[in-house]
């Protein structure tokens, strides 16, 4: 399988298991204490394959960034956080850093 789809999959499922970590409210509910380890088995297991053909610094570096991205939209959209100028900004250079490491640098597969 496509190294770049198993890391899409690992950030999807990674986003899956944070939601998760909020609604289960400090593993007091079972269900979305089950999502949790479900999510971050998933996530885990999926960056170890995508690590075999892609670089462990790419691999981090997007997952934990488009995580981030991701976790702080669901926040937006399902728990109705805001995000302020500061953090719209740091958001865009996350974008940025992901942008650089995966279409500039030499460091990825193209």
């Amino acid at each position: 399988m496509n190294p770049y789809a198993l890391l899409g999959m690992a950030i999807v499922s990674e986003v899956l298991g944070t939601t998760a970590l909020k609604l289960s409210e400090g593993f007091s509910r079972p269900l979305p204490s089950v999502g949790v380890l479900l999510g971050y088995g998933a996530a885990f297991y999926l960056v170890s394959l995508a690590l075999e053909d892609l670089p462990v610094g790419l691999v981090y570096g997007t997952w934990a960034a488009l995580g981030i991205v991701g976790i702080a939209a669901i926040g937006v959209v399902v728990f109705d956080e805001q995000l302020d100028a500061a953090a719209l900004v740091g958001i865009g250079l996350i974008l940025a850093g992901v942008y650089c490491v995966n279409v500039v640098s030499d460091m990825a597969a193209h």
